[in-house]
């Protein structure tokens, strides 16, 4: 069999990463990709800032978006909570796919940020708490524009969070704080697309190749030319959107975790890869309107008094 399960990811500080490329750049073994600057430091470490960079790793900041051309910004961190069994609602039988009848993540779930999303731009206050599942899961909050869906933001956590929370947190840093877009604002409310990814089956995989495209997302761990310790990820349906292969994949994160150096097998062979799997959904802002419009009508809306506005 290939990989060693566990049901949770190894305890780290909560790191965000990106889930969607934005561009399908060429890749080649050696790799070329120019990311600018940037300084890290690995966790637990005590000197140097992180810059919000291609899932770079530090102590006083995430581990950020996923394209290859990204910007700077800090934000603050948490530790996971080591007793929380945080994946095991979603751990499935032999590392088999998912089932519909067994996922945990909802559009309900996408209608809650898209609340969060509105009070804020709005000014209103925060909604109440939802109902569903308050169970804690590593996850994603990816924000998608306009007919072609664009990219506009995504930030997400490997460490558990409980989804209460870690939602709304997430709607706003990938809303508000990707560093490769402005903030988004109210004008482009109705052309957003909202996606929640809730990450799932973490598992040690014995080398590089240890996984498939499009069915695993992928974190690697490697040593920079500096030896420095530098990590990337992308969620499962990365590496199928940009058409790449499996060594595609792996120099495209070596290169957004900043590694300058030519690429060959043997540095490959190097890397400590881990593989998951993501249960995801995804709904319009249209599709958000008629749903909430329809609990409001029904008068069942557990929400603010600013849904007034739709009736």
């Amino acid at each position: 069999r290939m990989g060693k399960r566990r049901c949770v990811p190894p305890l780290e500080p909560k790191l965000a990463a990106g889930c969607c490329g934005v561009k399908k750049p060429k890749l080649s073994g050696s790799g070329t990709h120019s990311h600018g600057n940037q300084t890290t430091t690995v966790p637990g470490s005590s000197s140097g800032p992180l810059q919000n960079h291609q899932h770079t790793d530090g102590n006083n900041g995430r581990e950020n978006v996923s394209d290859l051309t990204l910007g700077t910004g800090n934000s603050p961190i948490t530790r996971m909570n080591p007793t929380s069994g945080a994946l095991s609602p979603l751990t499935r039988p032999n590392g088999t796919a998912n089932s519909t009848k067994n996922l945990v993540v909802t559009a309900e779930m996408c209608c809650y940020c898209f609340d969060v999303l509105y009070c804020h731009l709005y000014g209103f206050p925060q909604p109440r708490l939802p109902r569903f599942t308050n169970d804690p899961y590593p996850l994603f909050v990816t924000w998608k524009t306009g007919r072609d869906k664009r990219l506009r933001g995504c930030i997400g956590t490997f460490s558990a969070m409980n989804l209460h929370s870690g939602l709304r947190e997430y709607t706003l840093t990938s809303a508000l704080k990707d560093s490769r877009f402005p903030p988004l604002t109210r004008e482009e409310l109705p052309k957003l697309f909202c996606s929640v990814s809730l990450l799932t089956n973490f598992e040690d995989a014995s080398d590089y190749l240890d996984w498939e495209v499009g069915i695993h997302g992928i974190r690697i761990e490697f040593i920079n030319e500096k030896g420095v310790k530098r990590t990337a990820t992308y969620l499962p349906e990365v590496a199928k959107e940009q058409d790449w292969d499996q060594i595609q994949t792996i120099d495209s994160l070596l290169r957004k975790g900043g590694f300058k150096a030519p690429i060959t097998n043997d540095f490959r062979k190097t890397i400590k890869l881990t593989r998951y799997r993501s249960e995801k959904v995804t709904i319009s802002y249209a599709e958000y309107m008629a749903s909430r419009q329809h609990c409001f009508q029904n008068g069942t809306l557990h929400a603010p008094p600013l849904y007034n506005h739709y009736s």
